[in-house]
């Protein structure tokens, strides 16, 4: 377990994505759930632009990221990717787990490495993905994307317990492990 910085800010969870794009709400629907929480010492905000994250993140030394992916894998499979000060620039390999754009015109990844280049990125940076379905405007979440949505809000509860931004929860929240049928990467 990294321990928190004294002065940093709070932790951070971010729902990404577009509500009004079916699985692309995905982000925001996992962040929602994380929100109903009321977690002590954890922000949680929903945003639908990945360069709006770069002075967002910056001072913080944890940042979760939950969005929709494209990556030609079973809808609703969770796919997490870690990245921070600390760790080199993701590969264009790494990235084609997650469909390298993402489902933004500029993608997280992009996101990701211009924060770098800035010197803007949060000492830890976890990207939980959940592979989208469909990204039909108007559309509700697919089946398989609503029931990855808990698995995804446990994969957020697991990362911040381990960092100690919040007591190691209750009633089954914060295992690691993939849930069935699920595919984890780390």
């Amino acid at each position: 377990m990294t321990p928190l910085r004294v002065g940093a800010g709070p932790a951070l969870v971010i729902g990404l994505g577009n509500p009004d794009r079916g699985d692309d709400a995905v982000g925001h629907t996992v962040a929602r759930r994380v929100a109903a929480l009321r977690l002590s010492g954890i922000q949680v905000v929903e945003r639908e632009d990945p360069t709006s994250l770069i002075d967002l993140w910056g001072d913080r030394d944890l940042a979760v990221v939950v969005d929709a992916v494209s990556s030609n894998r079973v809808p609703g499979t969770l796919v997490m990717l870690e990245s921070g000060i600390g760790g080199g620039p993701l590969t264009d390999d790494a990235w084609t787990s997650t469909g390298r754009g993402g489902t933004h015109a500029f993608g997280l990844a992009a996101a990701v490495e211009l924060s770098r280049a800035l010197h803007r990125l949060p000492r830890r940076l976890v990207l939980v993905g959940i592979e989208a379905g469909g990204l039909d405007h108007g559309e509700p979440l697919s089946a398989p994307v609503s029931a990855a949505v808990e698995p995804a809000a446990e994969a957020v509860i697991a990362i911040l317990s381990e960092t100690g931004a919040v007591p190691i929860p209750h009633h089954g929240w914060g295992k690691r492990a993939a849930p069935a049928g699920q595919e984890v990467d780390r």
